[in-house]
């Protein structure tokens, strides 16, 4: 039996599904709410203001994919389901960052890791950057109420064997290890989240809040690009759109004005900032676009005698937090351990190397496991983040400094994954660095990584994991918005999405996303109702 298009049957039965590319005219549209954007902020404000009997129309610049696109297939999906054709990265290129551009968002192609924000980040959040109500027993029957909506519970499956090497090595070392919870509902263990759940387990937004929206009425209109706010004194009084072509390459389509009693910006942590800095929206204290993270992450390739296959099976299974707390909430960068799904195209522009030594890394393939360290940065005043930018085009553009603080951090999660991988038996490892190579024990390997050159573009780096920009807080010197995500100066506009977090969470971001816009939304829709 084939797998049912929830989309195809939802717009069959009469959901409201505009494609911006297709329309021959200017149009407008009135709605009680405007959501500009389709992600874990944009998917669940939907629902939760949809049910409330509010009249809501979202907007998603990328395209409508669903089941039926997705083929497992890694060229195609790069292009079309990513900002830039997975090409985004720091101004200078430091960082390639990952984000989607599709109807779900990032949920729609991220690897379906799911933690709730952590106690240390939530209490940092109320005494240092002045957050109010969302400590962690207020916030504890949110995160259940989107664990129960999405399926999110400990992977029950036993893990693939790249996710294997961290338990197997951390265990050997007597350090921590746990299961990862994963939004899923019988999920195929196929291991291409990152190109599209062609089976529709992967609890997304795009099978989960925003049917449910539809059903109740919610307009959809993607490849439609909202360029600019029209502001008059403390209120936004349109959004002004331009349908985007077919290939998504601009956005030169008919233009689109939409009208709201409140807008809700759920871009994600660059789009979001851009789209008010293109507005010119009242920024007094210079905060906005600010203080942006990514939870910069280096990686650590190891090769063994016996066949991992690192390609099949649920991507992120098994984490460590071993080094993320030791030195308190501040001091030396923490790091979360992960692995990364290694299909082909992503694992060969990781791993480096030029002609006979690419080639001779590429055909291990089969025998390798990668280990991801995730930078917790933001807590310590020697990590202030990054600054949203525009490009003169108007398109965003990230400019994330990197320093001695982060390439410490780099530094001591190279160390860390290395003697994880050695411990679970690997015959060679090798630090991801334009000047790395494969070291045969830990002692070589040791001596090679404190001897690198620690710079930008040695050291590769990415991240998937974009926050901040629009900071939440209650003193407006401080913060873009209240710790309700209300603007600070402008009344009808929230901003519910991760551009809202003060510091980066020290874990992957789409459960706390769900948690904090489940409550926030729950609010305004008491409000507007």
């Amino acid at each position: 039996m084939p797998v049912p298009d929830l989309f195809l049957q939802g717009i069959a039965r009469g959901w409201q599904v505009i494609d911006a590319s297709e329309l021959d005219a200017d149009r407008s549209f009135d709605a009680d709410v405007i959501i500009i954007g389709t992600g874990a902020g944009g998917g669940t404000s939907a629902e939760i203001l949809a049910n409330a009997g509010l009249k809501v129309l979202l907007v998603e610049e990328g395209s409508l994919k669903t089941s039926s696109d997705f083929k497992n297939d890694e060229a195609k999906a790069y292009a079309e389901l990513y900002q830039e054709g997975l090409a985004r990265a720091t101004q200078d290129g430091g960082i390639g960052i990952l984000q989607g551009r599709t109807v779900g968002g990032t949920t729609t192609v991220n690897w379906t890791s799911s933690f709730r924000t952590p106690d240390p980040t939530l209490a940092h959040w109320a005494q240092v950057h002045g957050v109010k109500g969302l400590d962690s027993a207020s916030m504890a029957p949110w995160f259940a109420r989107m664990e129960e909506r999405l399926g999110i519970a400990p992977w029950a499956v036993p893990a693939n064997a790249n996710n294997e090497v961290i338990s197997t090595g951390c265990e050997a070392l007597g350090w921590h290890w746990k299961v990862i919870p994963r939004n899923v509902r019988g999920c195929w263990n196929l291991g291409y989240c990152g190109t599209g759940c062609p089976t529709n387990a992967k609890q997304s937004m795009l099978v989960t809040t925003l049917p449910a929206a539809l059903e109740k009425g919610a307009i959809l209109i993607h490849r439609l690009k909202a360029e600019q706010l029209v502001i008059e004194g403390d209120q936004i009084t349109e959004v002004l759109c331009r349908g985007m072509n077919e290939q998504m390459t601009r956005a030169d389509g008919r233009s689109v004005k939409l009208r709201g009693r409140h807008v809700i910006l759920a871009g994600g942590a660059i789009n979001s900032p851009a789209l008010l800095m293109r507005s010119k929206a009242p920024d007094p204290h210079g905060r906005l676009g600010k203080r942006t993270f990514l939870h910069p992450v280096n990686f650590s390739l190891a090769q063994y005698d016996r066949t991992i296959n690192g390609f099949y099976g649920a991507p992120q299974s098994v984490y460590s937090d071993h080094f993320q707390w030791n030195n308190g909430t501040t001091g030396p960068i923490g790091f979360k351990l992960e692995v990364p799904p290694m299909q082909p195209s992503i694992t060969a522009a990781l791993l480096g190397g030029h002609g006979q030594e690419h080639f001779q890394r590429m055909q291990k393939l089969a025998q390798s496991n990668i280990l991801i360290a995730l930078m917790r940065d933001g807590f310590d005043e020697r990590s202030q983040g990054g600054q949203v930018m525009l490009r003169d085009d108007g398109n965003p553009v990230l400019d994330y400094p990197l320093d001695d603080y982060i390439w410490d951090g780099a530094r001591r999660a190279w160390l860390a994954m290395g003697e994880i991988q050695f411990a679970a038996g690997a015959t060679a490892v090798m630090p991801t660095h334009s000047h790395g190579r494969l070291s045969s024990n830990w002692q070589d390997y040791q001596e090679q990584v404190n001897n690198l050159r620690y710079a930008i573009y040695d050291v590769r780096l990415a991240s998937a994991h974009v926050m901040g920009g629009c900071a939440m807080g209650e003193d407006p010197m401080q913060a873009v918005t209240n710790s309700q995500g209300q603007h600070h100066q402008l009344e009808n506009l929230s901003i519910f999405d991760g551009s809202l977090f003060p510091t980066s969470i020290g874990a992957n971001p789409q459960l706390s996303i769900y948690g904090l816009v489940s409550r926030l939304a729950s609010d305004l829709a008491q409000r507007l109702a």
